[in-house]
């Protein structure tokens, strides 16, 4: 019979990223943005009841049972995988994403130069944006790497579940994971103001109080590193402002404006050839400028201001497409496909 671990060894002898198993279809794997079926035959109940509790521990099994979906992580080898339990119309599902066995730094991941910055600020809000399969995470680890290997600090994170697992370096690291650690993350970051903490990594900001405590925190001293699933600076912070209440919006505003250092967007786009991706990036960094923007609410008037610092190291999403058209990385129609001007890629 089928087991999960041969499913996860093609996943990683493929350089796969995400494994999809779903009731009644055959199993399927994500390379380099695409899906690909594997094996013949689709998947019956008694099978994917066998895979999925084989390696859920036994108490979350049965909240799965009752509930619906949970998520968790699974090492496999020197690998980890974050898992997603879910029903569905027709039966049940799982998606397992792959964690990289390493972190990797910032040169290999060719992130913008700016981030090794981001440890000069002693206190604020940093945000990694971008849709689901971006890398998100990754880049978080390799910024978190990268502190931890130079400086000493201590850094908590609060993450469901915990993904990347950091060494010891120079700084203390405290991983916390919802659930086993933690109720929430609005918890998590109650209890970790407490700590002495000198940066804080929030896996998501998911809702209004974790949105609320990580402006509190970021004002109070502390450093917060986070996530929005959103495609652009303007957007993630329209995000921010729209999930408070009207009667709210105005005090928040001025605390966004104040304690927003940077946002990061970063897409994923495939190759030419097809055989890898490559990520293209909008860097927005706080000026006098963009704090005034923020708290009069007129965010329309960013990309503007964006393009005016390129000097500082700000960029457009649609610019960093271009040069990677321009270096014959990805295609235009690739290109053309994410752009907001889609002018430039005509």
């Amino acid at each position: 019979m089928l087991e999960v671990d041969t499913l996860f060894n093609v996943l990683i002898s493929k350089n796969g990223s995400d494994l999809h198993l779903q009731e009644n279809q055959k199993p399927k794997i994500r390379i380099n943005g695409q899906l690909n079926e594997i094996g013949n035959q689709s998947l019956t109940r008694q099978q994917i009841i066998k895979l999925l509790s084989s390696i859920a521990p036994k108490k979350d099994w049965q909240e799965f049972e009752s509930k619906g979906d949970f998520d968790f992580a699974y090492a496999f080898g020197p690998f980890r995988l974050r898992a997603n339990y879910f029903h569905h119309l027709f039966g049940l599902g799982a998606t397992f994403r792959l964690i990289p066995s390493r972190i990797f730094t910032i040169e290999e991941l060719n992130l913008p130069s700016c981030v090794k910055n981001f440890v000069k600020y002693r206190s604020g809000l940093v945000l990694i944006t971008g849709p689901t399969g971006s890398g998100k995470s990754t880049t978080l680890a390799a910024i978190m790497d990268y502190i931890n290997t130079n400086f000493a600090y201590k850094m908590i994170t609060i993450e469901d579940p915990v993904e990347f697992i950091h060494g010891r370096k120079k700084s203390i690291i405290c991983h916390r994971e919802i659930g086993d650690d933690t109720v929430s993350f609005a918890s998590g970051l109650r209890s970790a103001i407490k700590c002495d903490v000198d940066i804080l990594l929030v896996g998501e900001m998911r809702d209004e109080e974790t949105m609320r405590l990580a402006l509190t925190a970021s004002e109070m001293g502390i450093l917060v590193l986070s996530t929005l699933h959103t495609n652009s600076a303007t957007k993630s912070i329209d995000r921010i402002i729209d999930t408070f209440p009207a009667n709210r919006k105005n005090q928040v505003r001025p605390l966004l404006a104040n304690n927003l250092k940077a946002v990061v967007t970063q897409r994923l786009i495939p190759s030419v050839n097809l055989t890898r991706r490559y990520a293209a990036f909008e860097v927005l960094l706080k000026t006098h400028a963009i704090s005034n923007i923020i708290r009069t609410g007129e965010t329309f008037r960013l990309t503007s201001e964006i393009e005016t610092n390129r000097s500082m190291g700000m960029m457009l999403m649609d610019d960093s497409l271009l040069e990677l058209v321009n270096s014959r990385k990805i295609s235009k129609e690739e290109a053309y496909l994410r752009a907001t001007d889609k002018t430039k890629f005509v």
